[in-house]
């Protein structure tokens, strides 16, 4: 008993040094950039394209925080920002989208690119779809008068759980990043030992053999599959962790690395991330059933694409060295 808990505290701290590695220095780049303003700078450059997807301009200090903090910044931006403007439930929802699909980009692209898949394709994936499928969500939803109810953030103003202290100060972030990376080896230690649990009792055969339709239509290795379905549910931190594990024990090849971690930029932390954004007015046929839908097209698409024989092949084989 004693040498099965020291072997899965072993795997854990390794997973955890794996992830620690990219999260870290990137962390704290970008609280840097916090520091000097520049991620607000880059929010107001690019407000007045918000308004090509039928958002308001605060809508792009929200995304760009977002995009580079993640979703409990682009959260806390909005907080702040809230006395200010008033949206639809249509552009809440298109917003909360775009907000799924493209968050966190340079630490959990690094984690990507460490699994295994190029940092500027998915990146570029992530975003690229993020705008396409808001604008669309808003323009249709303008058009056609649906979820046109004002939906108003006063509620947010003041709120303790995403404004914080007020203490903006160096050694209220390391408490922070050092909560943050406690926090995250507990999580990759509960993992570990609920896949080994999934995977002792058969439970892991039968979830993959249920998703071997989608599966199939997706164009997704079966391989691949049950660590894909991890990050899909919990994250694209713990997913892309365990991906890089797998792929040094069956030697994936990269045309699975990439269409698994596509899947993944696309999709993931289904559960926690959708009901947060939820829980400010989002609706969830935006958020979760057009997500998943937008995303199981796309991988689709580049399972085509990526074929043996497709000229996609190459490029993508030479993205990931």
């Amino acid at each position: 008993m004693l040498g099965y808990v020291v072997a899965l505290i072993k795997r854990s701290w390794r997973l955890f040094i794996t992830v620690t590695k990219v999260m870290l220095p990137v962390m704290v780049i970008v609280q840097i950039g916090q520091e000097l303003g520049l991620v607000d700078l880059i929010g107001r450059l690019i407000a007045p394209a918000m308004a090509l997807l039928h958002l308001p301009p605060e809508a792009g200090i929200i995304w760009a925080t977002t995009l580079l903090t993640g979703i409990y910044g682009g959260i806390a931006s909005l907080s702040t920002l809230a006395p200010t403007f008033e949206m639809t439930v249509a552009q809440v929802s298109a917003l909360c989208a775009m907000m799924l699909f493209a968050h966190a980009i340079p630490v959990e692209q690094a984690i990507v690119r460490r699994a295994g898949a190029s940092f500027g394709v998915t990146a570029a994936l992530r975003i690229g779809t993020a705008i396409v499928y808001g604008g669309a969500v808003a323009w249709i939803c303008h058009w056609t008068g649906t979820l046109s109810e004002p939906l108003s953030f006063e509620w947010l103003r003041g709120s303790s759980m995403m404004s914080g202290s007020g203490d903006t100060g160096y050694f209220a972030w390391i408490q922070a990043t050092a909560f943050s990376l406690v926090l995250t080896f507990v999580i990759i230690l509960v993992l570990v030992l609920a896949l080994d649990a999934l995977d002792r009792l058969g439970i892991t055969r039968r979830i993959t053999a249920a998703l071997m339709p989608l599966l199939r239509i997706s164009g997704l290795n079966a391989q691949v599959a049950p660590v894909t379905t991890v990050g899909v549910l919990l994250g694209l931190t713990y997913g892309g962790a365990l991906i890089i594990e797998e792929s040094e024990k069956q030697n994936f090849s990269p045309r699975t690395r990439f269409l698994a971690l596509s899947w993944l930029s696309l999709s993931h932390s289904l559960i926690e991330d959708t009901l947060l954004l939820m829980a400010l007015g989002a609706d969830v046929w935006v958020v979760l059933v057009g997500r998943v839908a937008v995303t199981l097209a796309i991988v689709a698409a580049l399972a085509r694409l990526t074929d043996r024989g497709s000229w996609a092949t190459t490029r993508v084989a030479q993205q990931q060295t």
